[in-house]
């Protein structure tokens, strides 16, 4: 299992701070949406440049004209690139066809998708290289988990890692290492922790224990 930071209510230096703090303890680095919003593919930029090291996730949520918004931040240094589920499949094929050429990964992520089981086969078909189940900002305050959507994808999956993103702290870790997922994504679990070094250490461990 690999940790991934998002990166989300921050500016281009304070990401680059952050990072800092925690880079020992985290595999990739994700450019949040909001991030990408604000500053463009310069935030992607600047974090590679500053730790060329680590894998740099693009968290754009393509929904149309995959293969160039693929190309575009890929060539500002995105590693992995994010691509919404409940795209068309000609936009997933496109994704996947042009990370492929650039040598990078695509992550699908499965936030909205109504029925995760049938459509987690049909992108492990397609060539998804992660399909994230994510449960958002506004159903995590209606206080939703994406750990029944991780065991079903899981099931279904033959090709793809599996990821899981929203909410998830050290005190729920124990449950998300249970169903051992490839990828676990990690934000106000660390960024809001006044410690983030200590906060990402140990949720490393963990991690590595599981």
């Amino acid at each position: 299992m690999k940790l991934q930071l998002a990166l989300d209510l921050v500016n281009i230096p304070e990401a680059i701070e952050l990072v800092s703090e925690v880079q020992d303890s985290i595999d990739i680095v994700e450019i949040g949406t909001p991030i990408i919003n604000k500053f463009g593919h310069e935030a992607v930029r600047k974090i590679k440049e500053a730790y060329p090291s680590l894998t740099v996730l693009a968290d754009v949520k393509i929904m149309d004209a995959a293969g160039y918004e693929v190309e575009q931040a890929s060539n500002a240094g995105a590693d992995i690139v994010t691509i919404l589920g409940a795209a068309e499949d000609s936009s997933i094929r496109g994704a996947v066809e042009a990370a492929k050429e650039a040598g990078k990964e695509i992550l699908v992520d499965m936030i909205a998708v109504k029925d995760i089981e049938t459509r987690a086969k049909e992108l492990d078909q397609l060539g998804a290289d992660y399909i994230c189940v994510h449960t958002g900002y506004d159903l995590q305050a209606e206080g939703k988990d994406s750990f029944e959507d991780l065991r079903t994808i899981k099931g279904v999956v033959k090709n793809a890692k599996t990821a899981i993103a929203g909410g998830i702290k050290l005190e729920t870790l124990p449950e998300v290492v249970k169903a051992q997922p490839d990828l676990v994504i990690v934000g106000g679990g660390i960024t809001s922790k006044e410690d983030k070094k200590a906060a990402a250490a140990e949720i490393k461990e963990l991690i590595n224990k599981g």
